[in-house]
């Protein structure tokens, strides 16, 4: 007999060989129906995996991470035997899961087609329909690289070729389509009903472009009609808010060949930039941040002892200075690192706090840059917080809460995410499993839900990645805390403790904005472009309904700017209706429409961008509405 511990901490027992369908079903028949997966051991599988030992078990549904992946999963072979019937020549490279949805890499002569991608689709819901079984086997090395010769795969071939020598060599096979994978799978195809081809893209094989490009077709699935029908809206709503799209239309920023995936901020871009960048500067010197400026090129010398250069360098710019190696800084800690240097502190002094809007590239491949969410250079707005080991908790306690204020303030939901060691990492086993009890100590005492992501933590230190909730439903990591014990060790940075000896201080990396660049992305997609007044890059326009009234107009844009508001006058000989409408469509907050009356009266006919006409309002009285409604930050 075996052990089965579920998830509540229930334990059942079995005889060995008992597969997850079968445990499932012993449970409950209506979860049997539901389920599409497992976790074995924290080990994804499929349905018809044999258990033979004592082990924990998680039955997986649609609205777990890990189940949707093993349907989306299904749902890329399901593809790829689509495109063979229709397309029989048509080579297979990979067809992963990924988030939303899934993808699969083709090479064919044949170039996809709109209408193509509706017969794929169509043949797809043939597929589940015929309810074909999906059937692991294993293959000796040898054999498998023979089979997919015959199959003509090349792109297997290689795949298999470049595996380890001890490696599992599995396929699945559904009806007639055979495709080398590692799985798992679901048990048939009929529960992949509800599918739709998204796009087309092109894509080198293994991201390498000096390899052919192949066909790439996006996809997503979903159990049911309904819930893909609400993600397709949830799609449109996306392309409607595509920050490129509105980045060029309220001319905000650009994109230019002459620098690719740097950015070019314009008047208005800035403006909302420097609302960002000022609040940043205020809240940080309210909780006691020093502010600092480091260099942007630095010698190689000093990204060897931070550790970048053994973990990092793929990533970063190089150039000669004076016959010397440098780096383009990709991180701004090692120039905090200086700074801390560069002075005596005592363990009174401590905590230290050091802010940093610093500017750094990393060299991103060109497939993966994407407005302002991926570029190749961005203003990172870092801290490095120095600290007594006992202050660890409440230092990461303050960063959480400030990090609370700053989202409440743009209205954003987050979630909270523990990324625990990498594979590639500096470091003890000891000190990695003080730093993670130590983050999640303070999570603990914060009262604050969070996940684990094993493995993804910096190279240097665990973390805490907070994920942003914008107003269709996305999630965006923006804000991260992660504790680093290494780089004081690498820079030699020590304190006089109450010993009058030298000791090691801990650091706290953190970021709230993370990049300034991707949030102003982020909250031009959030608001779909309609900013709170409070950061509005234009937050008033002055309408004169003639040029009679062009100085009446001025003379009210110089009352607002003395009191520091946003404001353009529209001055052009065009009617109002047209002034109004090209308003609204700059998403501008408010209109202040002047003509003969106003001027006699010293008054404004004001038009609110969400409600309309909201009536005739005194240049003073409307001038205090909108100076108390900016410092409150509606």
């Amino acid at each position: 007999m075996i052990n089965i511990t579920l998830p509540d901490g229930s334990v059942r027992q079995y005889e060995a060989g008992i597969k997850v369908i079968d445990v499932a079903n012993d449970i409950s028949s209506g979860l049997a129906r539901v389920i599409l997966g497992a976790k074995v051991n924290d080990k994804t599988v499929g349905l018809d995996e044999v258990i033979n030992e004592d082990i924990s078990l998680e039955l997986l549904k649609f609205d777990n991470e890990d189940g949707r992946n093993i349907f989306r999963h299904t749902s890329a072979h399901i593809l790829a035997q689509a495109v063979k019937r229709l397309f029989p020549d048509t080579k297979l490279a990979i067809g992963p899961a990924i988030k939303d949805g899934f993808y699969y890499d083709f090479d064919t002569e044949h170039k996809f087609t709109p209408e193509d991608l509706e017969k794929i689709e169509a043949e797809m819901k043939k597929i589940a329909k015929e309810n074909l079984k999906l059937e692991r086997f294993i293959l000796p090395r040898n054999e498998a690289i023979q089979k997919l010769k015959e199959m003509g795969e090349d792109y297997k071939v290689e795949l298999v070729e470049d595996l380890p020598e001890d490696e599992i060599i599995s396929f699945y096979k559904q009806g007639d389509f055979v495709d080398l994978c590692a799985g798992p799978h679901l048990q048939s195809t009929k529960k992949v009903k509800a599918v739709k081809i998204l796009s087309i893209a092109g894509a080198y094989w293994r991201g390498n472009e000096n390899n052919k490009m192949l066909q790439r077709l996006y996809g997503t699935s979903f159990e049911k009609k309904k819930d893909l029908d609400l993600h397709l809206e949830r799609l449109e709503e996306a392309k409607k808010r595509d920050h490129r799209k509105l980045g060029q239309e309220l001319d905000l920023f650009s994109l230019n060949e002459a620098g690719t995936g740097f950015p070019f901020f314009h008047p208005k871009g800035m403006a909302l930039r420097n609302v960002l960048e000022d609040l940043w500067r205020k809240e940080h010197a309210l909780r006691g941040y020093g502010e600092i400026k480091t260099p942007i090129i630095l010698n190689e010398e000093l990204w060897h002892t931070s550790g970048h250069w053994d973990h990092y360098k793929e990533n970063m710019y190089f150039t000669k200075i004076d016959d010397m190696d440098h780096a383009i800084k990709p991180m701004n800690c090692p120039g905090s690192m200086l700074v801390f240097k560069n002075k005596r502190y005592s363990y009174r002094d401590f905590p230290v706090r050091m802010a940093e809007l610093g500017l750094v590239h990393r060299h991103e491949k060109s497939g993966t840059l994407h407005g302002l969410m991926r570029v190749r250079s961005f203003t990172q707005d870092d801290a490095h917080i120095f600290m007594l080991p006992e202050q660890i908790k409440e230092e990461v306690l303050g960063v959480l809460k400030f990090a609370d204020d700053f989202y409440n303030l743009f209205g954003f939901k987050y979630s909270l995410e523990l990324s625990t060691r990498p594979e590639d990492s500096m470091g003890t086993d000891e000190e990695w499993q003080i730093a993670e009890d130590a983050l999640k100590e303070a999570l603990k005492t914060a009262g604050l839900e969070y996940t684990i992501n094993e493995g993804d933590g910096a190279f240097y230190g665990p973390k805490i990645d907070l994920h942003l909730e914008d107003a269709i439903g996305r999630t965006w990591q923006c804000g991260t805390i992660q504790l680093d014990m290494q780089m004081p060790q690498r820079f030699d940075l020590n304190y006089i403790g109450k010993d009058g000896e030298k000791h090691r201080p801990v650091m706290i990396h953190r970021v709230i904005f993370g990049s300034i660049e991707r949030f102003i992305g982020i909250l031009i997609e959030h608001f779909a472009g309609k900013f709170p007044l409070w950061i509005a890059p234009v937050q008033v326009t002055v309408l004169p309904i003639s040029d009679k009234y062009n100085d009446y107009a001025y003379d009210i844009k110089k009352k607002l700017m003395e009191k520091q508001i946003r404001v353009e006058v529209d001055h052009r000989a065009e009617k109002i209706g047209y002034k109004i409408r090209e308003a609204q469509l700059q998403k501008i907050p408010y209109m202040l429409i002047v003509g003969e009356k106003e001027a006699e009266a010293n008054s404004l006919a004001i038009r609110d961008r969400e409600k309309g006409d909201i009536g005739a309002m005194k240049v003073e009285e409307f001038v205090d509405m909108i100076v108390k409604q900016i410092e409150e930050k509606k």
